[in-house]
């Protein structure tokens, strides 16, 4: 019996706990939703928030090294102490094949070789990529 009443009197303390933390407001109007603990939770969601966006201000700046890998040859060093100026090497990847787009040797993106103006060259991104390509790996 003791249990059964210890129950009760949670059950009126709970009771007087709620009474207590509604106020007597004016008829047709209601009462407000944000308590003291979710306004401290929402500013300090919003402290956090601000945090982040500062940290990542300051990388915003640093630079990272951009490369545009059209392909990749293996040779024996006694043919690359061959090559001189004007020999061609041969890549392992065809014309209009995609072109890997890397940012510090990690694969981001795939593209296609496109002539900007007369003697320049750019890219044109045709997939970003959440994981790595296989075969598109910077080395090839």
């Amino acid at each position: 019996m003791t249990d059964q009443h210890d129950e009760m009197d949670m059950a009126v303390s709970g009771a007087a706990d709620v009474a207590a933390e509604a106020s007597v407001l004016p008829e047709g109007t209601e009462a407000p939703i944000k308590t003291a603990a979710t306004g401290a939770r929402t500013a300090q969601t919003f402290a956090n928030a601000q945090t982040e966006l500062q940290n990542l201000s300051l990388i915003m700046g640093v630079p990272v090294k951009m490369q545009v890998v059209l392909g990749a040859a293996v040779m024996p060093v006694a043919n690359l102490l061959k090559l001189g100026c004007g020999a061609v090497v041969e890549l392992d990847r065809k014309v209009g094949e995609p072109v890997a787009i890397t940012i510090n040797e990690r694969v981001i993106a795939r593209g296609e070789v496109v002539v900007v103006d007369d003697d320049r060259f750019g890219v044109t991104l045709t997939d970003i990529v959440s994981e790595p390509i296989p075969g598109m790996a910077a080395g090839f």
